[in-house]
Formats: structure tokens, sequence, C-alpha cells
């Protein structure tokens, strides 16, 4: 059995770093060591564990099943040591660079982070924001360990592990570019159907039932052209003459730049849901405390 004296607490937080980035370079950037100091430390850890922990790929150091296995057990370790290390601390915007890490969808992102980021070189100039990309299966695990700290999209089934709160609802909009057949008159559920359309093939629920909806309703049944993102969205409707249905704050902000239109589509479709998530654990850290406080002020409604 391995002690927990018989390990130096240096190298599970450099386990951390490379678990979460993938990388050794930057794993080392954000401990402020060397490359080599970092390998050197995943080296002792190999011996300790006598396994490979991570291997070098073409997508960066990918953990083996064991370094899968202990990585949600560590992470949960860590964050209580640094819980227990800080608990008279208090957060200040103002002089903190503690890193947050918020997790979202691709929409989400170009929704949240213009605006959050503006605001915090404000408020918080030397607080660092990073976006991931968390499947909602996984989504308890990396806020239970604190790899995530803030989790903000239409995510549902979620572990009551979490809690969670309404950021806004929102309804889905149909989008063509303004020189589009459906631009002129007014737009019939026949003539939606008549029209070619592109589909997001996004693995988040409400996105599924969307296209569930409008199959079901004779539209976009033989497409042939669909994207797993939102973000290629305006691009590719911007020069081409296809339909696409999307959530509306995705469409207000591409409309102008990309010369586009909006419509509420001829049928009915259910509104978009968008909430917060946190772990339980850290419901009354003040850096959380402040960055949800942050996201609500600023997109509340």
């Amino acid at each position: 059995m391995i002690e927990p004296h018989s390990i130096d607490l240096n190298l599970l937080a450099v386990f951390q770093e490379v678990y979460r980035e993938r990388q050794i370079m930057a794993a080392a950037k954000r401990l402020g060591l060397t490359q080599s100091a970092v390998s050197n430390a995943l080296a002792r850890l190999r011996r300790t564990f006598d396994d490979e922990l991570f291997v070098r790929t073409a997508h960066g150091m990918q953990p083996t099943p064991f370094a899968e296995q202990v990585a949600g057990p560590l992470g949960v370790a860590m964050a209580q040591v640094t819980l227990a290390l800080n608990q008279r601390s208090q957060f200040d915007p103002a002089t903190s660079d503690r890193r947050f890490v918020l997790a979202m969808t691709d929409v989400g992102e170009v929704h949240f982070m213009p605006a959050l980021v503006a605001r915090a070189r404000i408020l918080a100039p030397h607080v660092q924001l990073s976006s991931v990309r968390v499947r909602p299966v996984g989504l308890k695990e990396e806020l239970e360990s604190g790899r995530v700290d803030l989790a903000i999209g239409p995510f549902e089934g979620m572990s009551e592990a979490l809690y969670q709160r309404l950021l806004f609802r929102q309804p889905y909009v149909s989008m063509f570019r303004t020189t589009h057949p459906l631009a002129r008159g007014k737009v019939t559920l026949e003539r939606f159907r008549q029209a070619e359309h592109l589909l997001l093939d996004a693995r988040v629920g409400p996105y599924d039932r969307i296209n569930q909806l409008l199959e079901q309703a004779g539209v976009g049944k033989d497409t042939r052209y669909r994207v797993p993102h939102f973000t290629a969205v305006p691009y590719i409707v911007s020069e081409n003459d296809l339909v696409v249905t999307v959530p509306r704050k995705l469409a207000e902000r591409a409309a102008k730049p990309f010369g586009l239109k909006l419509i509420e589509p001829p049928l009915a479709l259910p509104s978009l849901q968008t909430n917060l998530f946190w772990h339980r654990r850290y419901n009354e850290d003040p850096g959380g405390l402040w960055l949800r406080a942050l996201v609500v002020d600023t997109f509340g409604e």
C-alpha cells in the first residue's frame, strides 16, 4: 500500500495539471516550472505507481486507465487540501490571480465569454478565465474535483450533488441570409418545409429534440448538410441558401455581422433553458460566489 507520507504533494499537483492540460508544456507553464522539472516529476510518479500514467499521442499526453481511475479521487483530495489551507482567506477580485474554469457549449462560449472577459478585465484584472467542453455525463466529476468551477448551459439530468440556478430561457428562431427566398413574403409551414435546411448534430439533449420536432413536421428530413457545432453555422448560411434553426441569442449576435435575417419558425418549438451548475462542496467558496454573482449579474433575466 502506498502511504500519503511517502509521496510529495507537489508530484500530485503535477499529475493534476498534466491530466487537465494533456501537455507537458502547458502544465509546466501553469505550475511555474520547467518542462524538464515536470517530466522528472512524472518519472517519479511512474515509479511510485508502477504505471505509465500518461502516454504521448498525436492528441497530447493521454492518461492510462489507471490514471483515469485515480484522477477523480486525487482531484477531490487536492481540492480539500486547498480549501483547508485557505479557510481564512477572502477572495479579492481586484488582486486575485485565481484561474476559473467554466464548462459550456460552443454556442454558450460565443454568448458568454466576450462579456465575461470584458467585465473581468475591469473588475478582476488578474483573474484568469478558461472555457472547456465537458459532456453532461462527466460534468459532476469535473465540478466535484474542482477541475471545473462552474458550468453554464442547457444540461439535463444532472446529479443531485450539483446546485443549479436558472439563468434565462430563450426561444428558437430560424435564420437565413437576407437574399434567401424566404426573406420575401409570409413564411408558411409549406414554404418552410420546401426550403433546404442545415441541421445541428449537437450531442446535448435539447438540440436533439429540436431536430426530432423539425423532422416530425417534415422539415429537414432529407437534408444533405449537418454540422456538430454552432460556431460554423453563420459562416455556412451566410454564403448559401440554407435555413437553420438555432437559439435566439446566437441568431441575434450573428445577424448583423453576417447579413442574416431571423424569423419565428412556423411551428411550435419549446424554449431553451440555460442554467448555472456548481458542486455543493464549493457552495461557500468566496471565489465561486463571486464568479456566480458575476455571471448572474451579467446575463440573468
